[in-house]
Formats: structure tokens, sequence, C-alpha cells
């Protein structure tokens, strides 16, 4: 998105940044928009000019932005909030991952396929079901060498299984509705001290 596109916003959040301040051209685009009925929320633990400007000021607590974040997304996929039609046809919300995957959540907070004896993870476990990574059994880490084809080599002959109806347990939808799960409104809150519901 250009920046001045977000003049044609509804919403614009604003994180970790005084925009008001730093970036004064870009946040004329989020002044326009405001001037057009958008809503502007910045989540910042500061107040600054951009707070002062905001419609909501979400002052978490200092490190507690992704527990703040997780509780977006929570609240987005389980009220149904999200642009069904766009992620259908655009992510990989509805492709289904091996059985082996396990989440955090159910590997005493480790995702399946680490390996503690160098602190890396190895994704087999982490493909798209009946799919073999490129190179099974590498670990994770970044490869700017790399040919970035070589990782779709498994999808060539065939798109991954996918579940549009998003009711197989292992379709990455279902696996982030449970991963989040644990972000409901009051944790959320006792992490970053935003209050949960606004009055």
């Amino acid at each position: 998105m250009a920046l001045w596109d977000l003049a044609n916003s509804d919403v614009i959040v604003v994180m970790g940044s005084n925009m008001a301040e730093n970036h004064p051209i870009g946040f004329r685009f989020v002044m326009q928009a405001k001037a057009r009925g958008a809503t502007l929320i910045h989540i910042d633990p500061r107040f600054t000019r951009t707070s002062a400007m905001a419609d909501i000021h979400a002052p978490v607590r200092s490190g507690s932005d992704i527990a703040f974040l997780g509780g977006l997304i929570h609240y987005v996929l389980e009220h149904d909030l999200w642009f069904r039609d766009y992620a259908l046809a655009y992510t990989n919300i509805a492709k289904i991952i091996t059985d082996e995957y396990v989440d955090a959540e159910d590997g005493d907070g480790l995702f399946s396929g680490f390996d503690p004896a160098n602190g890396s993870y190895k994704t087999d476990s982490w493909q798209y079901k009946d799919h073999i990574a490129a190179s099974p059994g590498e670990e994770h880490k970044p490869n700017t060498e790399a040919d970035p084809a070589d990782g779709l080599a498994a999808m060539r002959d065939s798109p991954p299984p996918s579940d549009l109806t998003l009711a197989d347990p292992n379709c990455v939808y279902q696996i982030m509705r449970r991963h989040y799960a644990r972000y409901t409104p009051d944790m959320v809150e006792s992490v970053t001290a935003v209050r949960a519901r606004l009055s």
C-alpha cells in the first residue's frame, strides 16, 4: 500500500511510533483519513502528539506488544471479522498442515521440530500435508543465496490439500484459532495493562 492510500482508510493503527512528530509528511494522510471519518488508534506506552490526535490511545506496557496483537487476532478470528473472500483466495488459510505439527500450547511452550542441541527448528512437521519439504530435515534459517523457486518444488505437481470449509482441524485457520485462543481479553489486559473493554 502506498503511503497516500492511508487517506482512504476506515481505521488506522499506529503502533510504537510517534508518527505525528517523526513522520509528519506521512501523518498528513492519516489526518486526511480522520477528516473523512476514519478512526485512529495509537498503541504506545507513551502519550505523544500522535496519541493526542488519536480516537483511541492504548498505553500498552513496554514489551507487551505481542500479547496486544495476539488479542487483536483472537478477537478478529473469534468474531469472524476477517475478509473471508480475500483470505481464501490469496492466503494459505485453508491449506492443511501435516498431522505431525504440534503447537507450542501442546509442546511445552515449543513448536514441533525444536532441536535443543543447537537451539533451532527443523520444519518438516510444518509442511503442507502430503507435500515433502524441498530440503526435509534442514534447519530453519534465512538463506539469501537460495533460489526462492526451490522452496516450491513440492507444489509443482499439484497444489497442497485445502479445506475451503475451514473445518479440518489441521487447516491453517483452525491452527491459528487454537494458537490465539489463549489471548483472551482478560489475559491481554493482565499482560498489557490496557483495559479489555473500553467504556
